[in-house]
């Protein structure tokens, strides 16, 4: 029988501690990131019902016409290329706008904890 692995007491390469960070800052960027999961959820539930939904609805949905085709061949054809892009466009001025409160709430909690180092001194 082998004997249990204990790891070395003193690992070579060890992690730097990460910088403190204030109740706002952390509060902020939980926001972002929950922001940042459910966007992407919702993005990519969209793109899963054109991808798969749609195609198992062909036959029921070969009655409408869009554009002078029927819906199953239009999106086939170039409509869920079209939604696909507009995912992307959506996410990526939604994430823009995330990141800018993200780095003002970023730059008040700076202005805080300087105003906060120049009143100790």
């Amino acid at each position: 029988m082998a004997a249990p692995h204990t790891p070395p007491q003193h690992p070579l390469n060890t992690l730097p501690e990460p910088p403190p960070v204030s109740e706002a800052m952390a509060l902020a960027h939980r926001r972002y990131w929950r922001f940042n999961v459910a966007l992407i959820a919702v993005l990519m539930s969209i793109g899963f019902a054109v991808s798969f939904i749609v195609p198992l609805f062909a036959r029921a949905l070969a009655g409408v016409r869009f554009a002078g085709f029927s819906l199953p061949f239009y999106i086939g054809a170039q409509g869920a290329i079209l939604v696909y892009i507009v995912l992307v466009a959506v996410y990526i001025v939604l994430m823009q706008r995330a990141d800018r409160e993200l780095q003002a709430a970023r730059e008040a909690d700076t202005a805080i904890r300087e105003a906060s180092q120049a009143q100790q001194r």
